[in-house]
């Protein structure tokens, strides 16, 4: 009989990302709901002492592999671990956050096992014992509601900062289980990681980011913006006019072919609000839009927006939000 709720751990040189505790929070409900046990699984080199930190937040167990092989993310390794581990164990459910690396071993698993994928989920739920999603279609312009009835386990690969994660339990411990683990053939190699260094917070868990679009006239100008960020200690955007103008590289790209964020505050400064944007962002929890053109498409989205040069209006905002801050 299928057994456990799992959530696929996302770390990055053995740091747990935030959208982890998020998935766990929501992975504890549905785990006690069910009368079933919330299970994470870690993978990575060095990772082995960090299953506390998920037991804090909910794990009632950590299937951990901790191997060399495992130190950079390769489809081949990791999918082969999670889809054997699967096979093995029979989970209820996979939760996966909706990142570059989740979505790619997602699919790959989905496959694996033959079983349903719900994608670029924004929320889940139990209804008559049933696990249902909430996701965004047709580039944001409708929600649905969508369910696996016949599919175990049920994946999903679910969007950072749209569940809230539950403060941690401190001294909480979950059951470690060391797995040996087969990675079989990588046949991906990696050659070099190029890494930025910045002192922003990472675009897709952010809780405010500052984007700029087609308005902002040059790249020169993102220092207005990253002025503003700075003072709300946020992240930095751009929308794909921008990116494909090359005022910014394509990893500040909010968009369906960029980025998919969920903010708590977004405010997007020059941008007109085309759909493959809208599909990036609008699940953000407040949406502030600045453009001197009322017609502006972003206006229909926006909680507030202001009308106005943004070259006039960033510095004011700046200022205020400085003293208010204060």
């Amino acid at each position: 009989m299928a057994k456990g709720i799992w959530v696929f751990t996302e770390q990055r040189d053995g740091e747990i990302k935030k959208v982890t505790y998020e998935l766990l929070s929501a992975g504890r409900k549905v785990a006690d709901s069910l009368g079933e046990e919330l299970c994470a699984v870690l993978l990575g080199k060095g990772v082995s002492g960090l299953e506390g930190k998920l037991g804090e937040y909910g794990a009632d167990k950590v299937y951990t592999v901790d191997s060399e092989a495992l130190e950079n993310y390769t489809t081949d390794a990791y999918t082969n671990i999670l889809a054997d581990l699967a096979k093995e164990h029979q989970p209820t459910a996979i939760l996966l956050a909706c990142s570059a690396s989740g979505r790619d071993v997602a699919a790959q698993v989905a496959q694996r096992l033959g079983t349903g994928l719900m994608t670029d989920c924004t929320d889940m739920a139990l209804e008559d014992g049933q696990l249902v999603f909430t996701r965004p279609v047709y580039a944001g312009k409708a929600i649905v509601k969508a369910a696996c009835p016949e599919a175990r386990p049920v994946m999903a690969t679910i969007r950072p900062n749209v569940l809230a994660a539950d403060a941690p339990q401190a001294g909480r411990a979950a059951q470690a289980v060391p797995v040996g683990g087969n990675t079989g053939d990588i046949r991906q190699v990696i050659k070099d990681i190029v890494k930025q260094i910045s002192t922003r917070p990472e675009l897709t868990e952010a809780d405010i980011i500052v984007s700029g679009g087609r308005g902002i006239k040059g790249p020169e100008n993102f220092a207005l913006l990253e002025e503003l960020a700075d003072v709300l200690g946020a992240a930095v955007g751009a929308s794909r006019a921008a990116v494909d103008a090359g005022w910014k590289s394509h990893s500040f790209q909010v968009g369906q072919t960029g980025k998919t964020v969920s903010p708590v505050l977004y405010i997007a400064c020059g941008i007109s609000g085309a759909i493959q944007h809208l599909a990036g962002m609008s699940s953000s929890k407040c949406i502030v839009a600045v453009n001197k053109d009322p017609e502006a498409n972003i206006f229909k989205v926006a909680d507030y927006g202001i009308v106005g040069d943004l070259f006039d209006v960033v510095p004011l905002l700046k200022e205020e939000l400085k003293k208010l801050l204060a």
